[in-house]
């Protein structure tokens, strides 16, 4: 198990829940637009806020935007040292530094002096694009976790152990063969995500397979979906993963793949359902089956289904039907029962 590391009042690490981080893709600048956007993730289930710090103009805006997030917000910081230092000292409760581009030695201590200081931990983030040349000659997944590895032993030289460390690539079996390798050399949380994965579903995929067989070998503390186009997708799908995995609470809606004899619309109603569901707090499954031939068997360990017939559907709870109901009122009745179903009333 790894140590923990405090980011604000979240805690990293040391078996505690996995937490689901985003980054935003506004000018940081723009104080106005980048809070907007934080609070949009906040909504979404964020646990942490990572915001790109390329300028001073950017370091100053911290302090106004800290004050306004609700959840941790963390610098970004590649290049220049000094906006890793004016990112803490404006509100930062963690920064990012790229061991491939911070500098000389010094320049990481100068940054490790004030975040002692501040009380603040730094993530150390090794991506295969830009690594350090030492390690040109290693196989990638290798030099990925060696570049971070030597970053961190400047840190811990220095007395500093409030560190997490992420290895990412582009390529799925690169970031899990780097992080396999880390998991055996370290103590420190790791945050895993797939970097540049694209958009969509190449993302969706990507992200779920590699951030999904890591954890499945109970590697990793925190996680990030990397997608392109906005970042609240990127939450959508990053609780999916921790919810299929059973290492985050909240309902599974699971619906059949359909066929000749379904009776519904079952795409339309799973998505209705997955509206109707939200972000409950609470261990539930719903099946949506187009039909009652195998729908009602195939939906038997689901907390609560709708299966699909000629007229309108039956509402099973737990493989037992419940009511049968009329195409007009399937809707309405499906969340009277959910309701029930939450409330522990079956």
């Amino acid at each position: 198990m790894s140590g923990v590391v405090r980011v604000g009042d979240v805690l990293i690490g040391g078996g505690n829940p996995i937490t689901v981080q985003s980054m935003t893709n506004t000018k940081t600048s723009d104080v106005n637009k980048t809070v907007e956007q934080i609070k949009r993730l906040e909504d979404a289930g964020c646990d942490l806020v990572r915001v790109s710090v390329p300028d001073f103009e950017s370091a100053s805006a911290l302090k106004e935007i800290t004050s306004l997030s609700r959840m941790p917000v963390i610098a970004d910081i590649h290049f220049d040292y000094k906006l890793a230092v004016e990112s803490i000292k404006n509100g930062a409760a963690k920064v990012r530094i790229n061991p491939g581009n911070i500098g000389q030695d010094w320049k990481v201590k100068e940054t490790v002096k004030i975040a002692k200081e501040y009380g603040v931990p730094i993530r150390v983030g090794a991506n295969s694009g830009s690594l350090d040349k030492r390690f040109s000659s290693y196989e990638k997944p290798i030099a990925l976790a060696e570049s971070a590895l030597a970053q961190v032993k400047i840190l811990e030289s220095a007395g500093f152990e409030d560190i997490v460390i992420s290895l990412k690539s582009s390529s799925v079996i690169e970031t899990v063969e780097a992080n396999k390798y880390l998991y055996n050399k370290t103590d420190h949380p790791l945050h895993l995500g797939v970097t540049e994965a694209g958009f969509g579903l190449d993302s969706t995929v990507k992200s779920s397979i590699g951030i999904g067989t890591l954890l499945l070998n109970k590697i990793g503390d925190t996680i990030r979906v990397s997608m392109s186009g906005d970042p609240v997708q990127e939450i959508e799908v990053g609780l999916s993963i921790l919810r299929s995995l059973k290492l985050r609470r909240g309902v599974d809606v699971i619906s059949c793949p359909t066929c000749a004899r379904t009776e519904i619309d079952v795409e339309a109603l799973a998505r209705k359902v997955k509206s109707w569901v939200g972000n409950t707090d609470a261990d539930l499954s719903v099946a949506v089956m187009g039909c009652v031939v195998n729908g009602i068997g195939e939906g038997t360990e689901a907390d609560i289904g709708i299966a699909g017939t000629a007229s309108g559907g039956v509402i099973f709870v737990k493989g037992e039907i419940v009511e049968k109901v009329e195409r007009a009122d399937l809707e309405a009745r499906f969340r009277h029962w959910f309701k029930t179903v939450l409330s522990g009333g079956v």
